[in-house]
């Protein structure tokens, strides 16, 4: 019996910062879900006195509950880039991507959209995807969007600003196909109410 291809599906940093041994890559798009700026960040983005925050994906009815006063309510569509690992390097590649995720996520599997001549269709099934969910001691839930805006433009972790984060995330998002959008990260990346936010001479 042949082992189905190892795919785990990113929407985070992994789109501007691949896990390694991909031997193909191909965007795509989750339905029902959401992406925000949900989740505590102790050890990439931040420090355990001063996390930053990162995305996580919540189940769009679950979101639903959290945050009655989400400026986007309607949107159930995220975008992303579908990995396949050469199946060679499978364990060493999901040892590496459990020690990234490490701090609250979970490995879930969901199916990947994409738009075929403008006909939505599933052509991944049961990919694998590192989730924050709302149980986990990370989680952070819904902020205004100028005060989460805030603390992303002042946080700062090992693996850099805060800000380079979302201004990478926003940028590899947009140049994923052209119906690629994400309304919660496009609002975020002018950062908050007077600051001078650029990606042009902010982002790394």
């Amino acid at each position: 019996m042949t082992t189905p291809p190892f795919v785990v599906f990113g929407y985070g940093s992994l789109i501007f910062k691949p896990p390694p041994h991909v031997i193909s890559q191909e965007p795509g798009f989750l339905r029902g879900y959401v992406r925000r700026f949900a989740q505590k960040s102790h050890d990439h983005r931040g420090t355990p006195e001063n996390p930053g925050r990162v995305v996580t994906l919540v189940h769009k009815e679950d979101w639903d509950r959290f945050s009655a006063s989400d400026a986007f309510p309607h949107e159930d569509v995220v975008w992303g880039v579908a990995y396949t690992i050469d199946p060679a390097y499978v364990t060493e590649v999901r040892d590496y991507l459990d020690y990234r995720e490490k701090d609250g996520y979970t490995l879930e599997t969901l199916d990947i959209y994409t738009i075929d001549d403008g006909v939505e269709k599933v052509v991944i099934h049961d990919a694998y995807c590192y989730v924050g969910r709302p149980d986990n001691p990370s989680f952070i839930g819904s902020e205004p969007l100028d005060a989460l805006a805030a603390h992303i433009w002042r946080s700062v972790g090992p693996s850099g600003n805060n800000k380079d984060y979302l201004y990478q995330l926003v940028e590899s998002v947009r140049a994923l196909a052209p119906a690629s959008y994400d309304s919660h990260l496009f609002a975020l990346e002018v950062g908050p109410s007077g600051s001078a936010s650029s990606l042009c001479t902010d982002s790394a």
